[in-house]
């Protein structure tokens, strides 16, 4: 944002805000902006007002906003729209309703009502401050952060800016934010401070404590003291800001903020040492707030002492120890604390002082006041009065040792000692106490105030105030008999103020007492306090209702007579007579009266007698008191005090103003509402009016005014008053006023008499209506000249001429108010007419009068001294309609003449505000209109058209007359228009007229407003000239209205008039003189040059037509700009250059040099003038000003509105080629030479905004030298000028980058070397625009089709970019990330990010080599090379690291080798430079070591590993922005091919160099690259590495792609869950992976060995894929198992491939089952071969292995189909079996595995593949059987339990039974039973083991077949019974066993029968059969047979 965008934002108002115009989001504190705007303005006016009746009932503080805030009128007031002087109001009232808010901030009524203020008020727009105060002690609460997201704080220039990062995630203030903050803005913490400071204030007088504020209080302290705490430093700053604040919370009587200031003064204390002031000044306030307020006394001296425990020995001074002997509580206090805490810093400070205090103490009152009598002296007096035992001469002992100590507390300390007795008098309880009192009093010499008095048992001092008047006089007259013995003194304070006292009471005895005391005393006492207080008496005293006080006032006169006073100032007795004279106007009628006798009595005192004023009046008095019993005595008297006063005035002989003035002084103190006070006003007025004919002009009018002044007040009072009191019927009868004023003042006196208590306030008129008429009448101009002027003009009048005319007005103004109703109309119609016939005679003269009241209300300067409101005006007007309705024709001819000032008045009065004056002036104006011979007629005949519009608007009379000027500047003019113009001219003549006052004529010119045009402007030349003239500094000041007038008529320089500065030269140079004149006209008005300046404006200098008065303008702007010493000025010219639009070329024209005059001179002259050219010579030979060539330049840097600005750009070079070194003071024309870069870049912007080249008819591309600009860079050593020409030179490489590419080198070489070590934020703006406007523009310039110019800009860029890296290392560290990002964003990530990355690698490589710390800065550095990195998008990342693995594939292995690796093109001879290969720019082997290239590479790689496992790379891939983004799929399966690549390569140089010492490096490396590889691996999304890895499958190396393959085993070895599209994308890898096992993929040139090696990788992967999604895509395995098949049945494949295939056949096999039948016949031939060559099974196992493998997996899955090859697969098992049982190697994993397989193969043939074949083939069936039966014999000799062969034989007996039917079954069971019957008795054992199987097996089905068997079972029973029988059926060795087992088998074989039956088998029959031997055998004892007996007999029992 431009700097001129900041200033119009931070002038933008808030309500120019467009949100407040949209409903869409309206700002709410509890609601959603987006609900907020469905809302109503009446629902949130109903939030707010509950809100603040809620808060009401918590503060009644809150009662006043009810009527303001939350009014009613509230609801549609818009303050967007309210004046400037509303606004600071209601901005007042909110800042103090929430400065209130803010202890209940936390409340939910103080939420609504802030939503009601944000809503109504738009608090967080136009009171950020106020709200965020009222917040901000909350700022760890989440209502804070909801303020704050209110808040428009985004701007950088908003003091609460730095909020603004917490507004987005709605996180609280910290506070240690909060704290930094406070120390590091010293703004915000006087902020802070003042929100308490302001709290306080608004909650004074409204709560005494205002522990409301507690939480203020805290906030307050916990910010500045940790504030204090964390800042570094305590600056003087930091503490001129709290120490206001410091004396203020000391001072205050709050606790609260008292204790937060003692904390702040601790913390200050400790953390810096102050200045011996300071520390003083803190510790006296300390010390006084200890004394005010001793609440916190343990706390202010605990703040003291850290204070002095931390500062400077000695630094505080002795006040504040004389505050802290004031502390009551010191020592107690001190006491407490150093039991706990160490006080002796308080106490180092304090002794000093004390014995200093005691040794040095001078007579007064000072500490050692309050510290001896406030405790010694006290302690001192109650031990006394303790004394009651002691005896009398006991006594008088202790009296004479105790009266030295008590004198000298009396001559020292006289205060202190007075206010311990004073304070022990009233605790006297005891008449002991009384007495003993007394004689300590006796031992004072001024013990006669505290004397107790017998009558009033108080002392003297009391008496005197005592409530009762007689103690009181008890009590004076005590005193006087004090006085008169001069037994005990007294002194004279308290004389003065007991007698002073006294006299000012209520009771006439108590005052007579005191005058008698007074004078006694008048010898001591000063005179003027005698006189003042007596006089004082007498004004105070109303002998009309309190005549009782006649004889204490007719004492107070006589002591004012006193020979004593007398004697004293004759000034004194003169004003004491001037305040006496009230007192000789007679009220009272009758002869006896209190007022008589007093006025009597004053009349003969010696003042009165003395008095030039009075002189005779006694003599007077004696002889009208003779007449006093007539009925006119009073007003006789009056009538001969008033001749008397008169006459005496006459005889003055130095009479003069002062005199006057006193007369006068005297008149205006005694105006009251007394009878004395009105009737002395009266008296004494009429004796000024009487004496005003005997002054002299000056003086006349003078006193005139003042008398005047001194009547209108009680005039206009009395006037209204009765008005109002007078009923209708006596308003409907006039009343008469007598004839004169002494009659009236007879009468009024008279009344009062008659009516006393009474206000008689129509008499009193009376009286003051026929003064005034007096007055009228003696009112006299001696200068009546001004009379006969046209204009009666205030400003041209001399001083006494404008007072006679105010005195008119304002007698006009009076008599108006009372003429127009009311009983006294006719009264005051009367003094109307005296005063025209006195003053106005003549019509003209009246009509003048009129003039001068109808325009004097816009008159500034009020010469008259006179306020003409709008209902005098409106007075006047009526009146002149009046007067105008009865006037002659020929009258009204002149009155309306050209010349009269008439007209033009009434037109300034219809432009009047008020609507009632229009009215009245539009009535003057019709009946003005029958003067037809008028210049004015025509258009006072057009107003009185509009008269309604007139009367509506005041505005509209300028319009109208517009309206009317344009039709007469129409192109057809009438003859009526003609008369219009006539008269708009004339009017124009009376603004042109020196005797019109200015302020009429500006009246007129408003008037005129829209009257524009050439000839107004003519018109009014003359008087601008006068005006100009009056202007001059010689000249006199200008009146307010002249300067306003002035004003207005520059205002007519307008586009209307302006060709006519090109007619007239006069108007030109009035203009130009305007401009020029600096001197202020009238405070408050802009100098005439800046009202001139502001009409130069856009359409004024457009319309001006002339360049050569356009460039006469503009030089006069620029020398005024030069000669200006005013900042306005300044700043107006600039304000108005902005707004113009002016030609290029005029402006080149003032910033070229003048031309030299050529003069012929000799040659020698010539050298000469060469030798002595100064620096400043132009290239034009002329000398150039500097300081006018640099103010215009400042005006260019914001010049928008310019045209043909390119004409500036030959004159700006031309400069800035004047400016070479050694041509003057380089230091100050730097500012000079950026001027001008900046005004050139400037041009450059306004000719090619998007930078497009430029036209050369525009802009010629040889006048713009880049040279010049480099040269500037080269040669300047000031960073701003290499800023701007760097900037210049960006802009202008977009415009001409054919020359800017000339010198691109030199430009990116300075800024390297120079500008990118600067640490600023302009630098790197400056290096950010060069980046972005340069390189685009050489990149621009070098984009051609052929190959050799991609190649040359490639080099050129990355020596740019190798500029950049070298000069990392010096740039500061917060600057290099940003300075790289720009960089490589404006060369392209993509491109040129890898050669950024290389050459900061080169640099680490050859700095680390001569590095110690090689280690920490590797670390350092690969985080920053990270950093870079993460800047940019993922696909540039993974393209640089592409390039890079290019870039190290091309590298030799070593320098060595470096011939032989590098390409074809090396062959040729030397190169240039500029055709130098960018490879070579990067890293040149000449200039490196070997180990240096060898680190470089471990430097790459290492990087790229850590890049790809760093967090910051991992978060931008998992951003997903990328993902799926085949673009991105492409370089990830890229740089897997790059890497793959690389790690060959390391692979191979790992081999070769394995027997050379850098073979650990080769090792590390490939390490490295491995690690790589994985992470690469690692960071691939699921589909995209079945994407890439499906793209390397296709890579032309062997290498390459068994490294995919082996990444995709590892992926699904690892990997369980697979989303059902990469399923589907793994499976399509199928196809591709049996391509590569297919012979026909693989190139001719490739090895068999990694042939083989691929082919078995990719049989694994398949072998993988259908492990893990066969079963659900089995259609997709069967190409996977034909094509295994074809390698197992060719002869001609390695046996490896043959083994991988078995293996997959097995997989696949058991995948597909169903499927894989097909292929059987193929597949086990050749199996079942393989197994047949014992050579090949023999020299590889793991070939056996995959062979057996695979059997075993065929025959489990198809047992059913593979019997055609049983016998050979019977036949191989057999033989494998025992190949592995006689193996050597048996021992190894893998024949583990074959002899598990094998036996898992074994178990198959034993149980799945017999019954499938007997199925099929009867024979097979017979042959089973006899096996069965054959192993059945052989089983019958064997073990009964272990035989391994035993249990094959039952387990496939039981299988097979199972295959058969129940006839097969059948038969077989019988054949077994006739088995068992024959040779061997083992035979039936073996039978019922297999019946107890098959019945279990078969369960219900072989209870079907099992009825044969029940007798043989019972049989068995009987015969296995020991209790029945004596041999048993075995009698061998082991008979008993066999006999119980058989019976096991038996019984078990029945309790199965019996269990699963389903058939009713058991029959009766055969129940028979079985029950008895079954019974028998649970009853048979067997005693041999334990355990095998007790199971027989649970069986049985079961049965």
């Amino acid at each position: 944002m431009t700097s001129l965008a900041h200033q119009l934002k931070r002038l933008a108002l808030p309500q120019s805000d467009p949100n407040l115009l949209t409903r869409r989001e309206v700002a709410s504190l509890l609601f959603d902006p987006k609900d907020a705007a469905s809302m109503d303005r009446s629902t949130f006016y109903a939030l707010g007002c509950t809100g603040l009746e809620e808060l009401l009932g918590i503060e009644p503080a809150f009662l006043e906003f009810q009527d303001t805030l939350f009014s009613r009128a509230s609801l549609t007031l818009e303050r967007s729209v309210q004046s400037k002087e509303v606004n600071e109001k209601l901005d007042a009232s909110i800042s103090l309703f929430l400065t209130r808010l803010c202890p209940y901030f936390l409340l939910k009524p103080a939420h609504k009502c802030m939503e009601w203020l944000v809503h109504r008020f738009h608090i967080q727009l136009y009171n950020t401050d106020s709200l965020l105060a009222c917040a901000l002690p909350y700022h760890d609460t989440n209502v804070f952060v909801r303020v704050l997201q209110l808040l428009r704080i985004n701007d950088d220039v908003s003091r609460w800016n730095w909020l603004h990062c917490l507004q987005k995630p709605g996180v609280p203030l910290s506070r240690g934010t909060l704290i930094t903050h406070c120390y590091t803005d010293l703004s915000f913490m006087d902020f802070i401070c003042t929100m308490v400071t302001k709290s306080v204030q608004a909650y004074s007088g409204h709560s005494g404590r205002c522990s409301q504020l507690r939480v203020i209080f805290s906030f307050y302290a916990s910010t500045i003291v940790p504030a204090l705490d964390a800042v570094d430093k305590v600056s003087d700053t930091i503490i001129s800001k709290l120490l206001p604040y410091v004396q203020r919370g000391l001072k205050s009587s709050l606790t609260d903020y008292k204790a937060a200031t003692y904390m702040i003064v601790c913390q200050l204390a400790v953390k810096v040492v102050m200045e011996t002031s300071l520390v003083n000044s803190l510790a006296v306030h300390i010390s006084k707030s200890l004394v005010k307020e001793p609440v916190l006394a343990k706390e202010g001296l605990g703040c003291l002492i850290v204070l002095l425990q931390n500062q400077r020995e000695g630094a505080a001074g002795p006040r504040a120890f004389s505050h802290l002997c004031s502390m009551p509580a010191l020592v107690s206090t001190l006491q407490l604390m150093a039991a706990v805490h160490d006080v002796s810093p308080l106490l180092r400070y304090l002794l000093p002082q004390l014995i200093n205090a005691v040794f040095t103490c001078s007579s007064g009152e000072n500490w050692i006041t309050c510290v001896l009598l406030c405790s010694s002296c006290s302690l001192l007096l109650d031990q006394y009065l303790s004394q009651t035992e002691l005896s009398a001469e006991d006594m008088s002992a202790l009296d004479q040792c105790l009266l030295p100590l008590v004198r000298l507390f009396e001559s020292r300390y006289i205060g202190a000692l007075d206010s311990v007795l004073a304070g022990h008098v009233t605790y006297l309880s005891s008449t002991q106490h009384r007495c003993l009192f007394h004689r300590f009093l006796s031992l004072s010499m001024s013990s006669g105030k505290f004397q107790i008095l017998g009558d009033s048992d108080t002392s003297l001092l009391l008496s005197l105030k005592h409530p009762q008047p007689s103690l009181r006089v008890s009590a004076v007259e005590h005193l006087r008999d004090i006085i008169t013995s001069g037994q005990q003194s007294l002194d004279e304070a308290f004389l003065k103020d007991a007698v002073m006292d006294r006299l000012q009471d209520d009771v006439p005895e108590v005052v007579a007492a005191a005058l008698r005391v007074l004078e006694m005393l008048s010898d001591v006492l000063d005179p003027e306090d005698i006189v003042s207080c007596l006089l004082s008496l007498l004004h105070r005293v109303d002998l009309s209702v309190a005549q009782h006080w006649l004889p204490v006032l007719t004492e107070a006169v006589r002591l004012l007579s006193h020979p004593q006073l007398g004697k004293a100032d004759a000034e004194l007795l003169q004003r004491a007579g001037w305040r006496l004279l009230p007192f000789l106007v007679i009220t009272a009628t009758q002869p006896d009266s209190a007022q008589l006798c007093l006025a009597s009595c004053i009349a003969r005192s010696c003042i009165v007698t003395r008095h030039p004023l009075t002189l005779n009046w006694a003599q007077e008095l004696d002889e009208v008191m003779k007449r006093s019993s007539e009925p006119d005595f009073v007003g006789l008297a009056n009538e001969r005090l008033v001749s008397t006063l008169t006459k005496n005035l006459a005889n003055m002989e130095h009479f003069s103003r002062r005199d006057l003035e006193k007369l006068a002084q005297s008149v205006e103190q005694h105006q009251g509402s007394s009878l004395r006070e009105k009737a002395s006003f009266l008296v004494l007025t009429q004796t000024l009016l009487l004496g005003l004919g005997n002054l002299g002009e000056t003086q006349h009018l003078l006193t005139a005014q003042r008398v005047y002044t001194m009547l209108e007040r009680p005039l206009l009072e009395t006037t209204r008053d009765h008005d109002a009191q007078v009923s209708h019927k006596e308003a409907e009868h006039p009343i008469v006023v007598p004839s004169s004023s002494s009659e009236a003042l007879t009468l009024y006196l008279h009344r009062c008499g008659q009516q006393p208590g009474e206000q008689l306030t129509r008499e009193y008129s009376f009286v003051l209506i026929s003064l005034l008429r007096d007055f009228i009448s003696s009112l006299r101009c001696h200068d009546t000249s001004f009379k006969g002027k046209v204009w009666w003009n205030p400003e041209k009048l001399d001083t006494n001429t404008c007072c006679y005319l105010g005195l008119l007005c304002r007698l006009f103004a009076v008599i108006m108010s009372g003429a127009g109703e009311g009983p006294t109309t006719g009264s005051f119609r009367e003094l109307m007419k005296l005063l025209i016939q006195v003053h106005l005679r003549e019509p003209v003269m009246l009509f003048r009068f009129l003039c001068v009241l109808w325009g004097y209300s816009c008159n500034h300067g009020d010469q008259l001294d006179l306020k003409v409101g709008a209902v005098l005006q409106t007075q006047a007007l009526y009146m002149g309609r009046g007067l105008l309705s009865v006037q002659s024709v020929a009258m009204l001819e002149e009155l309306a003449a050209a010349n009269s000032p008439v007209v033009p008045s009434l037109l300034c009065c219809l432009c009047s505000p008020v609507r009632e004056v229009r009215r009245a002036a539009l009535g003057a104006l019709q009946n003005l209109s029958g003067a037809s011979t008028s210049p004015f007629q025509p258009i006072i005949e057009k107003l009185l058209k509009t008269s309604e519009e007139l009367i509506a608007d005041p505005a509209y009379l300028s319009t109208a007359l517009g309206v009317l000027h344009k039709q007469c500047v129409s192109s057809k003019v009438t003859m009526q228009q003609k008369k219009l113009e006539t008269s708009l001219q004339q009017l124009l003549q009376c603004v042109q007229t020196p005797c019109c006052p200015s302020y009429s004529a500006a009246t007129l010119l408003r008037v005129l407003s829209q009257v524009n045009g050439q000839s107004v402007l003519s018109a009014l030349l003359p008087v601008l000239d006068r005006l100009l003239d009056q202007s001059s500094p010689d000249a006199p000041t200008l009146l307010q209205d002249e300067a306003q007038l002035m004003q207005l008529i520059l205002g007519k320089y307008s586009e209307a008039s302006a060709p006519l500065l090109a007619k007239d030269q006069n108007c030109l140079d009035l203009f130009i003189r305007a401009l020029k004149t600096s001197t202020l006209p009238h405070p408050g008005i802009p100098s005439c040059q800046i009202i001139a300046l502001e009409q130069i404006m856009k359409p004024f200098f457009s319309a001006l037509g002339d360049d050569m008065v356009r460039q006469k303008l503009l030089s006069a702007m620029f020398d005024l700009l030069v000669e200006a010493r005013s900042p306005l000025v300044a700043n107006t010219v600039s304000s108005v250059f902005k707004a113009i639009v002016i030609d290029g070329q005029l402006v080149a024209n003032e910033l070229a040099p003048p031309e030299k005059p050529k003069i012929c001179v000799t040659v020698q002259q010539t050298r000469r003038s060469k030798m002595n050219q100064s620096g400043e010579a132009g290239p034009d030979g002329g000398v150039v000003s500097w300081h006018r060539v640099t103010l215009i330049l400042e005006l260019l840097q914001h010049k928008k509105k310019l045209h043909r600005a390119q004409m500036l750009v030959p004159v700006l070079f031309s400069l800035l080629a004047s400016l070479e070194p050694g041509s003057g003071d380089q230091s100050n024309m730097e500012y000079t030479k950026q001027l001008l870069l900046s005004c050139l870049l400037n041009i450059c912007h306004k000719l090619s905004p998007d930078g497009a080249p430029v036209a050369p008819d525009v802009l010629d591309e040889d006048k713009f030298s880049v040279e010049l600009v480099v040269q500037c860079i080269r040669v300047s050593n000031m960073p701003q000028t290499h800023h701007h020409a760097l900037l210049l030179l960006g802009t202008v490489a977009t415009i001409f980058p054919e020359k800017v590419l000339h010198n691109i080198m030199p430009i990116f070489t300075f800024m390297g070397a120079n500008i990118m070590r600067l640490d600023d934020a302009y630098s790197f703006r400056v290096i950010d625009k060069t980046v972005q406007m340069v390189i685009p523009a050489l990149i621009k310039a070098h984009q051609l089709s052929d190959i050799t110019s991609a190649a040359h800009l490639d080099a050129v860029v990355t020596r740019i970019v190798h500029v950049f890296a070298d000069a990392l290392p010096h740039v500061p560290d917060h600057r290099r990330l940003p300075i790289l990002t720009q960089l490589v964003t404006t060369l392209g990530p993509a491109r040129f990010l890898w050669v950024l990355m290389l050459l900061l690698f080169k640099l680490h490589a050859t700095q680390a080599a001569s590095s110690v710390t090689e280690k920490v800065s590797l670390e350092r550095d690969v985080d920053f090379w990270i950093s870079l990195c993460c800047q940019f998008e993922v696909a540039d990342q993974l393209s640089s690291l592409i390039n890079i693995l290019k870039f190290l594939l091309q590298l030799p292995d070593d320098k060595d080798d470096a011939p032989v690796k590098r390409s074809v093109g090396r062959r040729g001879g030397k190169r240039k430079e500029e055709e130098e290969k960018v490879e070579d720019l990067i890293f040149s082997l000449e200039a490196h070591s070997s180990k240096e290239l060898r680190h470089f590479k471990f430097l790459c790689v290492s990087f790229m590993a850590q890049l790809l496992g760093s967090a910051s790379f991992i978060e931008k891939i998992a951003d997903g922005s990328d993902v799926g983004d085949e673009s991105l799929q492409q370089l990830q399966q890229k740089l897997l091919e790059e890497i793959l690549c690389y790690l060959h390569s390391v692979a191979r140089c790992v081999e070769e160099n394995a027997d050379k010492p850098t073979t650990k490096f080769w090792r590390v490396l490939l390490s490295k690259a491995y690690d790589v590889l994985d992470k690469v691996n690692a960071l691939l999304p699921t589909d995209n590495f079945i994407t890439v890895m499906r793209g390397l499958m296709g890579n032309q190396l062997a290498s390459v792609r068994r490294k995919a393959m082996e990444l995709l085993n590892n992926k699904l070895q690892h990997r369980t869950q697979w989303d059902e599209q990469q399923v589907t994308m793994l499976l399509q890898l199928a196809g591709d992976l049996l391509s590569i096992v297919r012979k026909g993929h693989n190139k001719v040139t490739e090895e068999v060995a990694d042939q083989a090696i691929n082919r078995q990788t990719a049989l694994y992967s398949l072998k993988l894929l259908c492990r893990s999604f066969g079963s659900d895509h089995q259609e997709v395995f069967v190409p996977i198992l034909l094509q295994a098949v074809e390698i197992v049945t060719s002869a001609e494949e390695e046996k490896n491939v043959t083994g991988s295939a078995l293996l997959c056949i097995a997989e696949v096999v058991s995948t597909l089952k169903a499927l894989a039948i097909p292929q059987l016949p193929r597949l086990m031939p050749a199996v079942l071969h393989t197994l047949t060559d014992r050579k090949e099974l023999l020299t590889s196992e793991i070939y056996l292995l995959s062979a057996v493998t695979a059997l075993q997996r065929v025959t489990e899955t198809l047992p059913h189909f593979i019997s055609p090859y049983l016998q050979d697969i019977t036949s191989q098992v057999c033989r494998l079996t025992r190949l592995v049982e006689t193996s050597c190697s048996s021992s190894s994993s893998s024949f583990a595995q074959l002899s598990a397989c094998l036996t898992s193969l074994r178990g198959t043939l034993a149980t799945k593949l017999c019954y499938s074949s007997i199925v099929v083939d009867r024979k097979v069936r017979t042959c089973i059987f006899i096996i069965i039966i054959i192993c059945l014999c052989f089983t019958c000799n064997a073990d009964l339990e272990g035989c391994y062969i035993n249990k094959l034989c039952l387990l496939a007996y039981t299988i097979y039974h199972l295959c058969i039917s129940e006839c097969s079954l059948w038969l077989f069971v019988l054949q077994l039973f006739d088995w068992s019957k024959s040779n061997s008795k083992e035979r039936v054992l073996t039978f019922y083991r297999l019946c107890d199987r098959v019945a279990e097996r078969l369960k219900g089905l072989f209870v079907l077949f099992a009825g044969n068997l029940v007798k043989p079972m019972s049989e068995l029973l009987q015969q296995t019974n020991g209790a029945k029988t004596d041999e048993l059926l075995f009698d061998s060795d082991r008979g008993e066993d066999k006999n119980s087992l058989l019976l096991q088998f038996v019984l078990d074989c029945l309790n199965k029968i019996f269990l699963y039956d389903t058939q009713r088998f058991l029959s009766r029959e055969r129940a028979d059969a079985l029950l008895s031997p079954l019974v028998d055998q649970v009853s048979a004892h067997m005693p041999v047979w334990s355990s095998q007996c007790r199971t027989a007999d649970r069986q049985a029992a079961k049965c």
